[in-house]
Order: C-alpha cells, then structure tokens, then sequence
C-alpha cells in the first residue's frame, strides 16, 4: 500500500508524458512514451511496483521550487554535514523552443545531483517495474549504465557510477563534497530496437540547460495576462502546457489514474484522457493564459477525433485517447493495492461508452471562441458542426448521465439540457460561416423550448434555486454555470439567489464547493477545487467581488508547495484527493481569476 500524500508530488512533463516525484526525491510515476503508457515507476499505487530514490542517507531539512518560469524541479537537502541539490525534469527535444515544445521529445528523464556545501553522502535505489509493477525485469551493466529488460521496452540507465544490483534493484552509496555533481539518465526504447550506450555526464548537462531554456522560451510567449494572481494564473498556463500531448494538442485530465476521490473508496478513475467536456472551460482559459496556438490545437484534435460519429447517428462519444483513440475499455489491475488501498485500480474508462448530451454545447462553445469569425470554415469541419447543432435539437429531450458522469440511471439533468442550449445558442451565431441561415427557424424555436424547460423545470421554488435534475430537490453545483455560459444575466434574482444557495448549502466548513451531496455510490467523496472556482467565478459575475476573492482564495490555499492543483480535498483533513495534477483545477483557476478581475475593473470603471 502507499501511504503517501497525493499533494507531496511535483509533476514533471516533456509535453508528451509525465512524472511525479515525491518532496525527498523519490520518482514514483513514470508514464514513458505517452501519458496513457503503462507505467514504469507506480509506486504511486503500490509499495512495490517500481520507483527512483536520489536523496541525502540520514536526516535532511527539504525545501523544493521550479526553476523560474519552467517545470524542471529543483529539491534542495540540508544536512548535518553539507547541502545537496536535486535538479529534475523530463528532456524536452534538442533546441525545441516556443509552440515547438513536445515535438521530438526524447523520452528521458534527467536527474542531477549537486553537493553545494560541505559533504554529503547519497543513497541511490533504482526499482524499475514496467506495464504497473507487473514486470520485475532483468538488470544487465552495459556501457555507460545499466540496462533493464523484460516486456516490450528496454530501459536504459545512464549512470557515472557503479551501482550493486540485487534481483530486479540497484543501489548505490556516493560521497560528495562541495562543487561535485553527478549526472543521470533514464530513456525508454522498444525491446526490439538495437541496444545504445548511455548517455556521458556532458550530454545531460546540455539537456538539462536546453530544456530549462525551452520553458522558458515557452512562458515568455504566454504573459498575457496581467491582473491579480498573474505569477498563478501563468504557472498554471505552464501546467496545462505539461498536460498536453504536443504531437495531436490534446490535453489530458490529469497525469495519473485510480487516485481515488475517497480514501479507501471505489472513485478511482483513470484520467489519462481527453474530455469533450473541458474544451470551453479549457479553451478559455488558454485564451487568458495567451495560449492561442494551443487553443487553435486542442480545437483541431477535437474536431479531427470525433469526425464522422455523428454521420452513423451515434451519441458523440464523451472523451477520447489522446491520439485520437476511441476505444478506452477499462481493465482492473488487481496485482495493485491502490493508494492507501483504495481499489480497484483501473487503467481505461468506460465512462467513453456514456451518454453526456453536455457535450455538444461544449463543441459549439470551443468552436465559437476558436474559429476565426467571419471566415469559411473547411466543408468537414462545417459538416461536423452542423450536425452537433442538428444532433443537440433533436436529443436535448432525452435522459443522460450527466456531467459527473453518473453510473446510475439516466435522468434529466439541468446541466445537460442547458449545454444543448449553448449549443443552439452558438451555432445561431455561427450560422453565417455554417451556411446554415435555413436551419435558423428550427435552431431558435428548439432554444426557445429549451429556455422554457429549464425554467419551468429546472427551478425549484421551495429551495430557491435551479436544481440538479428536472423535478428533484438536490443542489448541484453545475448550476453556476447559468450565469458563466450566458444563459440567464447575472443580475437575475433566480440566478442571485442560485449562487446563493450553492455557497450556503454546497460550502465545507474549509469554504470549498463540493459537486452535490449524495449519489448511487454512498460514498462520501470530498469537495471540488473546480467547483470552487466556479463560485468565485460566479460571485464576481454578479457583483460580489470581495467574497469572490475570498472563495478564490480558499481554493487556492489549497494548491501544494509548488503551486500544483488536485481534483478535490478531504471534508474532514483537507488533504488533496483524486487524479492529480489535475487539468480541470487548473482551468478554473485562470477562469475564475480573469472573471475577478474583469469585475473589479468593471466596478472601478463605474465608479
């Protein structure tokens, strides 16, 4: 079992996979060459399933930061005897700068480890186990390194020094003094290919420089935005960059799978994936963050992985491997015990096999933000939106799965029917570059009644509030989206006293937003950061910017050391739960700082 806190992880990424190492120097996820790779380190997961250790032996005081503007980890070791520096990061391709980053990466994760002072001795433990822990593979010297084999990949260990192998572990004992470094590499390659020799210590040192500059080359094109929380509102463009998949523009939920939404619980999904879902939010976002290449991107995958779903009159699938795959069947792997023995752990989601009419609002949202006003669009491109707008008319009626991606019955979920609203809403305005101005009669009507059901359906006045689903009592927090996506203005009483309810009713006694209170699993999962923002987003929205920038503060507390979101905090303990780092965290983040802003402008301007 691993015991350890998910909020203890530093991400490191090359935009096309990632890593998380623990605050005293521990890799204990490797995912190489994909994000959705089995893993190589999952420690994560289960005490025995593969991990990297460089640290100081004995006692340390430990502190740890990104080097300015990229995400290559530094973890600083103060001991009796001396200090030591532990400079991590995933290598970016050779002189890859800009828009460029992700495009040839090599695979590699790079690790050096530097005494500043004094003396110190490192202890070093190498415990590869490819395909989650499943592997314990064969551990041979070669030139330059070491070289581990077993299933479809060989992994080579660059190392300077001799490390004593036992089984499938190696591990070392170095002595540093002031002004000494030792590098290493790790890269990944098919079994099948000839076997290369390790990489020299001056070859990492250039790697390691190139990447840092890369990151940085990276976020001085993204200062876009300037208002309050700018140093986390372009940390966190840095983010969803390291979350993106750079060879389609995809961009995954989070670095992790099975990290559960309650400990011990069953909520333990693999987000290794592309959500339709978080394409407005994620477009907007990019959007604050300057990010406009990868917005244009993200755009593109989504349009390119769900071509052709709607042309056979099937729902548009929900989510998408970030190669475009459609098929995410969902696997148990039982050999894992899970963090703090939450199982099952699953690699895959069936959550692509649901229907979420959500969707189609989200498309037409990224489209309509995305796509350059007033110019033709491609005829496939045209085709595939019409037939979402065309798809959402016809379907909004019908029961769903809902945002959350429910696994009970399906039902009338005020959220699904309100993004068939935004879907319709868009593609009206689009309807120019649609060629679409004879569908506009029906798209209106088929908006109108939409409007009317939500407001006649979706409004409970017993409780004050529009509710989870047609006819029932249960608050949900995707109701926030009413105010943000347009649907009714922010002054609306209904919508006043909707936001209202939610931070009254939905609030833990941390001030963070859980999603809603009960449902068909009877487990008690934790509050929501995305949600939270999403309150801070909508309070400002209509007008309460001071307790805006109190719930956005609360939200924000909550980021670790290094600034990194999780998908939700425990009610009780407030320790970060769920895959992590989390994407969706991120976005509304960025979002709801932009909507503050924006607000106090407004009101400053006013004044």
């Amino acid at each position: 079992m691993s015991a350890r806190p998910i909020g203890d992880h530093a991400l490191l990424s090359d935009c096309r996979s990632a890593a998380l190492v623990t605050s005293d120097g521990s890799v204990d996820w490797l995912c190489l060459p994909r994000f959705d790779s089995p893993a190589i380190f999952a420690r994560l997961l289960d005490e025995d399933a593969g991990h990297w250790s460089i640290r100081p032996t004995g006692p340390s005081d430990i502190s740890r930061r990104y080097v300015e503007d990229t995400l290559v980890l530094e973890t600083t070791f103060h001991t009796t005897g001396g200090t030591a520096v532990l400079r991590d990061a995933l290598a970016l391709g050779r002189r890859e700068r800009g828009h460029a980053l992700g495009t040839a990466s090599p695979g590699t994760l790079l690790r050096q480890i530097t005494c500043t002072e004094g003396r110190v001795t490192i202890e070093f433990a190498y415990a590869p186990r490819p395909e989650f822990g499943l592997i314990n593979p064969l551990l041979s010297a070669v030139r330059g390194g070491l070289a581990a084999y077993g299933g479809a990949h060989v992994l080579l260990l660059s190392s300077p020094v001799d490390l004593r192998v036992s089984g499938s572990t190696a591990y070392g004992r170095i002595p540093l003094s002031a002004g000494h470094r030792i590098d290493f590499a790790l890269h990944v390659g098919s079994a099948w290919e000839r076997e290369s020799v390790g990489w020299r210590a001056g070859r990492i040192r250039r790697r390691m420089s190139d990447t840092i500059e890369g990151w940085r080359s990276w976020s001085k094109l993204h200062r876009g935005y300037v208002g309050p929380w700018q140093a986390e509102v372009g940390h966190s463009g840095r983010v969803l960059r390291a979350l993106t998949f750079a060879p389609t523009g995809a961009i995954v939920a989070a670095a992790t799978t099975s990290l559960p939404e309650t400990p011990g619980g069953m909520r333990n999904w693999d987000y290794r994936y592309t959500w339709v879902r978080d394409a407005s939010f994620t477009l907007q976002a990019l959007a604050t963050a300057a990010c406009e290449k990868e917005k244009n991107r993200f755009f593109d995958f989504l349009a390119r992985a769900a071509a052709t779903q709607l042309d056979r009159g099937v729902d548009l699938q929900i989510m998408y491997g970030i190669g475009g795959e459609h098929d995410l069947s969902e696997r148990l792997l039982p050999h894992l015990t899970g963090w703090r023995n939450s199982s099952p752990v699953r690699a895959g989601n069936d959550a692509w096999r649901q229907r979420q009419l959500d969707v189609y609002g989200e498309l037409l949202d990224a489209a309509h933000q995305t796509l350059p006003p007033g110019e033709p669009l491609a005829p496939a491109t045209r085709t595939f939106l019409l037939q979402a707008a065309e798809t959402a008319a016809q379907r909004w009626t019908q029961p769903d799965q809902g945002i959350w991606e429910r696994r009970g019955p399906s039902r009338h979920f005020l959220h699904s029917k309100l993004m068939c609203w935004v879907a319709l809403d868009r593609a009206i305005a689009m309807a120019p570059a649609l060629q679409a101005d004879e569908r506009l009669p029906h798209w209106h009507y088929e908006r109108d009644q939409i409007r009317r059901a939500i407001e006649q359906r979706g409004w409970n006045p017993g409780l004050g509030a529009f509710t989870q689903a047609f006819g029932n009592d249960d608050l949900d927090a995707s109701a926030l989206m009413l105010p943000i996506v347009g649907f009714l203005p922010p002054h609306d009483p209904r919508v006043q006293s909707t936001v209202l309810a939610i931070a009254t009713h939905l609030t833990d006694r941390n001030g963070l937003v859980r999603r809603y209170l009960t449902d068909e699993l009877q487990e008690e999962e934790g509050a929501f950061l995305l949600c939270t923002f999403w309150l801070a987003q909508a309070l400002a929205l209509t007008g309460h910017t001071t307790r805006a920038r109190h719930v956005f503060q609360a939200a924000l507390a909550h980021a670790n050391d290094l600034g990194l979101l999780a998908e939700e905090t425990d009610l009780t303990t407030a320790e970060a739960l769920g895959n992590f780092p989390q994407a969706f965290s991120h976005i509304g983040l960025i979002n709801a700082a932009r909507a503050i802003r924006d607000a106090e402008q407004q009101t400053t301007d006013a004044q």
